[in-house]
């Protein structure tokens, strides 16, 4: 093993020794080449590159529409992502030509704007902060340090290259006029004492993605992971944070602008209040010319794994005074469970996810009969339907009509077909549990909880996909039910009865028992109204335990909407149920549950939270989580009798 990491480092050590070479080929060539003619055959190679490099072209182009896609047209996005491309090709060569040239000959092809912004430093012996951005040929400003450094001793933050040839080169290049270099790798102890020993000048690149340590602050009003670096160094050192940017001037020509420091608005500055202002500082700076700036570099980019950004120390900041309507969305879609009461215990992992994120919009993507209770939903934002039937691939090109450039994917699903529903999408980030087939199509799984611990229930299952991603999961209030129930009409106690079970007769208490318990509880209490409902499939049953009831009753067995299913549950007092989708419906509501299970385990599926009364018998055979008793006669179920069902009544209503 150890050998074959040898042969390897060696031929990636040749690969990179090679690159050097090219690049100092290049270098030699360009003494014989004016600085003007330089520029002009770097923008004409990187005209090239545009159409030859699809992959950074097409980055440029989505960046540019996300800073500029609600003023300029599709023509002009695409005409500056050229342009863009042909300034870098400029300035790339002409970075390697300026450590050939003197710095007089540099100078003299610079004009400087703004010095007037930090002429007073040179009066004292304080230090100089600078952020810099990617703008023209940042590189310049290693080559001229006499233009704007006012008598400070230059120096700056830089990221070593992965190849140390060209590393060790670059570094020759920008330490000739005495620069002094720190490799950020190796933390900001020297860059902080160099600050506060005063007169320097230090320089901190402050426009690149940031990762999991950035702010995350609006630029171009969509949330970007933003250094937080030169505001603390500002704050620390009590110096100001100045701007200074380098601008296209000419063919090997640059303008050298040096802007105002960066000041926040809060009573007492802090790090994120300082970097969410310099994020409009820089939005300033980049649209005085847009094409100079670096778009090729993934400035939006989605962090793996916690998209959700509650899990992050410093978390999002806004400019004091911005309006957060301006937030360009961060697009989520889930794809719902197909059963009713699965979505009902999706509920807290739904809220979950809407909370994670200041920016975040959330779709839902359901079975069509699930509709109306993800739009009672107040955190849902969108519903897209898929009916029973649908191919791959109509559900995917609905997806794709709703022309929404969706970020990421959650399933709440398991099945390898719901996968492909959102990969066929082109949706760039889909995050689920691990199965056989479908983990190749994943971009992040979850790991099911290892053997031997103990059972999860569903709600905190779906609920380890939202901590996974980044979201905060201990909130009591995502268990919090979906609005007020109103109390029962006066004089009247309404109690809900759901005698069926979709999933087959071991999860059905009988209905006898059901019609026994109702009326014993009414021998008692005449004032209650029993409510009875139920699918659509199941009227026949409702027809037959309304047959049963001698108390006053009505039957709503399969004559009801979703929507009218849950005004009339949060009407009920109770509900006496099987371990059904409506019984998850009416937790989800704040109605209290009386559940008798049998087949199934409530550790797994019960209704959470001390307001819900479970009833089970238990057998050895208890839960086998089958649709029918393999024995025929479901010991788990008629061993549970109507006495102890009508007590429990009987204790909810005290």
């Amino acid at each position: 093993m150890s050998e074959k990491k040898t042969a390897s480092d060696r031929l990636r050590a040749a690969g990179q020794y090679a690159v050097y070479l090219l690049v100092r080929g290049t270098v030699g060539l360009l003494h014989l080449v004016p600085l003007g003619l330089a520029a002009r055959i770097g923008g004409f190679f990187g005209r090239v590159a545009y159409f030859l490099d699809g992959g950074h072209r097409r980055l440029a182009i989505h960046n540019l529409r996300i800073a500029f896609g609600k003023e300029w047209s599709e023509k002009q996005i695409r005409q500056t992502a050229c342009d863009h491309f042909a300034s870098l090709g400029a300035n790339i060569l002409c970075g390697f030509k300026l450590p050939l040239m003197r710095e007089s000959q540099i100078a003299a092809r610079v004009t400087v704007e703004g010095l007037e912004h930090i002429a007073h430093e040179a009066t004292t012996d304080h230090s100089l902060l600078f952020g810099v951005f990617h703008l023209s040929c940042w590189e310049l400003l290693t080559q001229v340090p006499s233009l704007f450094t006012v008598g400070k001793k230059p120096a700056s933050i830089y990221r070593a290259l992965d190849n140390p040839y060209l590393d060790a080169h670059v570094r020759q290049g920008r330490e000739k006029l005495g620069y002094t270099l720190f490799d950020r790798s190796q933390g900001f102890t020297e860059p902080m004492k160099l600050l506060r020993s005063g007169g320097a000048m230090l320089g901190i690149l402050v426009d690149q993605h940031a990762a999991d340590t950035g702010v995350w602050c609006p630029f171009f009003d969509r949330l970007a992971s933003t250094t937080s670096l030169g505001a603390l160094m500002s704050l620390r050192c009590h110096l100001p944070l100045y701007t200074i940017a380098v601008y296209d001037d000419g063919p090997g020509r640059w303008r050298l602008v040096i802007y105002p420091p960066v000041v926040s608005k809060e009573p007492r500055p802090t790090a994120e209040g300082i970097t969410a202002e310099l994020n409009l500082m820089a939005e300033r700076i980049i649209r005085r010319a847009p094409a100079n700036w670096f778009w090729v570099h993934d400035r939006w980019k989605t962090p793996q794994p916690d998209f959700l950004l509650s899990s992050y120390r410093r978390g999002a900041a806004f400019p004091v005074g911005y309006d957060r309507s301006k937030l360009q969305p961060f697009e989520l879609i889930v794809r719902s469970p197909n059963w009713l009461g699965d979505a009902c215990m999706a509920f807290p992992a739904v809220r979950a996810m809407k909370a994670g994120r200041p920016d975040l919009r959330l779709t839902i993507l359901a079975p069509t009969k699930l509709r109306e209770l993800w739009a009672a939903l107040p955190e849902v934002d969108d519903i897209i339907c898929k009916d029973n039937g649908e191919s791959l691939l109509t559900v995917s090109r609905r997806i794709r009509a709703k022309n929404i450039a969706y970020d990421a994917a959650v399933l709440l699903t398991n099945s390898t077909r719901s996968t492909l529903e959102l990969w066929l999408a082109g949706i760039p980030r889909l995050v689920g549990y691990h199965g056989s087939l479908r983990s190749a199509l994943l971009h992040q799984t979850i790991r099911e909880l290892p053997p031997g611990t103990p059972p999860e229930h569903h709600a905190r299952r779906y609920l380890r996909i939202v901590a996974k991603t980044g979201g905060k999961t201990d909130d009591p209030k995502l268990f919090d039910f979906a609005g007020p129930a109103p109390r029962s009409a006066a004089g009247t106690l309404r109690i809900g009865i759901c005698a069926g079970a979709e999933y087959g007769p071991a999860k059905r208490w009988p209905l006898e028992r059901f019609a026994a318990m109702a009326n014993a509880v009414s021998a008692t209490r005449p004032d209650i109204e029993w409510v009875l409902v139920g699918a659509p499939g199941e009227a026949e049953m409702g027809v037959k335990l309304s047959g049963m009831i001698t108390g006053q009753h009505q039957n709503l067995v399969g004559k009801t909407s979703l929507t009218a299913l849950i005004e009339t549950l949060r009407g009920c007092r109770t509900l006496v149920t099987n371990d059904t989708g409506t019984m998850h419906l009416a937790a989800a509501l704040g109605v209290p549950t009386i559940s008798i299970f049998g087949s199934t385990e409530p550790i797994l599926t019960g209704p959470l939270g001390p307001q819900h009364t479970v009833i089970r018998h238990h057998v050895p055979c208890s839960p086998c989580f089958k649709r029918e008793c393999p024995f025929g006669h479901y010991d788990c179920m008629t061993g549970v009798s109507p006495e102890r069902v009508a007590q429990a009544v009987h204790n909810q209503l005290k």
